[in-house]
């Protein structure tokens, strides 16, 4: 059975800024923390600096300015600057990046080898253990070339996992593979990193992986974290229009507030969350497209709108409808048949309650 690796290796990214050249660093004192054993996604489009911070916290980049520490080490900081070889990081790039004259067995075992490695017989078991934990048993005398996209990411991790690092790093790993496989393999890395415990850091612009996989997710904005929460409460609660937009469709409607908790919007009288910004009376309310349902055009207390747009992707579909006094389309998820069609008058209504923010 695989030995969980050790456990306090808690990642704490403090103040983190790095500029490249004249103009807004790409970094701006970012804050991370990861509790020990979780996997967490940094999740922001490109040119956020997501990359940046994987590079400074694997040590192949200096920061100008902050610490970086996993447990009681510090690995970044004033004065301190650990070799990537000294930082006990293991790392998963794109593509799996296996060495292509090694077989299977001596990609996993490459970072056992050297001066402070393990000897040969332990090197193997290891090395076996790694290979049953991402299910490739058998596979060690394999060449790269023999296997598929979705086997060289699993050798890339257990080769990453192999020297019991502190902390894993995943570089936008599942990019290369297409969407049959991608769902599989993420599953898998899931669970490889829970049977170690190790603690792991996924860096990805795809939303749906970063909700899907990790423990929490970290939202980077213009070089900092702009929210960091389980993805539940990411979903649900988002810190702003901006992060509730970016990490899954919303509705974003102006509101007025009215005195009983409910905000007039163009889709009518909507309830809000009871933890609202003290003193707000009017902003953009936000809801998610599965809270809206199509009805009948003249049903009481829904809107009329005209649908635009039908979109199937076989599990659900989205519909798009223009209502009128908001000029942004309106996307409503729907689950089942769709019964609209694009030109056809229906009817929309609010379930649940809406969040304001300013």
């Amino acid at each position: 059975m695989t030995e969980r690796l050790v456990t306090g290796n808690e990642l704490h990214v403090e103040g983190l800024t790095k500029s490249y050249g004249p103009g807004a660093p790409v970094l701006q004192q970012l804050d991370l923390t990861v509790p020990a054993g979780a996997l967490a996604a940094v999740l922001g489009p490109s040119g956020c600096g997501k990359t940046t911070l994987l590079r400074i916290v694997a040590g192949f980049l200096r920061a100008d300015v902050g610490t970086v520490r996993v447990g009681g080490r510090v690995l970044t900081g004033p004065g301190v600057h650990l070799p990537p070889e000294r930082r006990s990081v293991g790392i998963v790039p794109q593509e799996g990046a296996l060495f292509p004259h090694l077989s299977v067995a001596r990609n996993v075992a490459f970072g056992l080898t050297g001066p402070t490695g393990v000897d040969r017989g332990e090197r193997k078991r290891r090395t076996a253990e790694m290979l049953e934990l991402v299910g490739l048993a058998g596979y060690g005398d394999r060449m790269p070339h023999e296997l598929s996209g979705g086997q060289q990411q699993r050798i890339a991790l257990a080769r990453a996992l192999a020297p019991r690092p502190q902390l894993v790093l995943l570089d936008e790993p599942f990019n290369a593979l297409d969407s049959a496989l991608r769902a599989g393999v993420r599953a898998d890395v899931r669970a490889a990193l829970r049977a170690t415990g190790a603690t792991a850091v996924l860096v990805t612009h795809d939303q749906q992986e970063a909700l899907s996989t990790a423990d929490v997710v970290a939202v980077v904005r213009d070089g900092r974290v702009a929210q960091c929460a389980t993805p539940q409460d990411l979903y649900r609660h988002p810190a702003d229009p901006w992060v509730a937009d970016f990490v899954g469709d919303a509705v974003l409607l102006p509101g007025t507030v009215d005195g009983d908790g409910t905000a007039s919007t163009p889709l009518g009288t909507v309830p809000l969350l009871s933890a609202q910004p003290a003193g707000l009376r009017a902003g953009t309310v936000l809801l998610r497209p599965e809270q809206l349902r199509l009805t009948g055009p003249d049903t009481a207390g829904a809107v009329r709108a005209t649908v635009t747009d039908v979109c199937f992707y076989g599990h659900d579909a989205m519909v798009t409808v223009a209502v009128a006094g908001h000029d942004t389309p309106v996307g409503i998820r729907v689950a089942g048949p769709v019964s609209v069609r694009p030109g056809e008058e229906t009817g929309v209504r609010v379930v649940g309650e809406g969040a304001l923010h300013p």
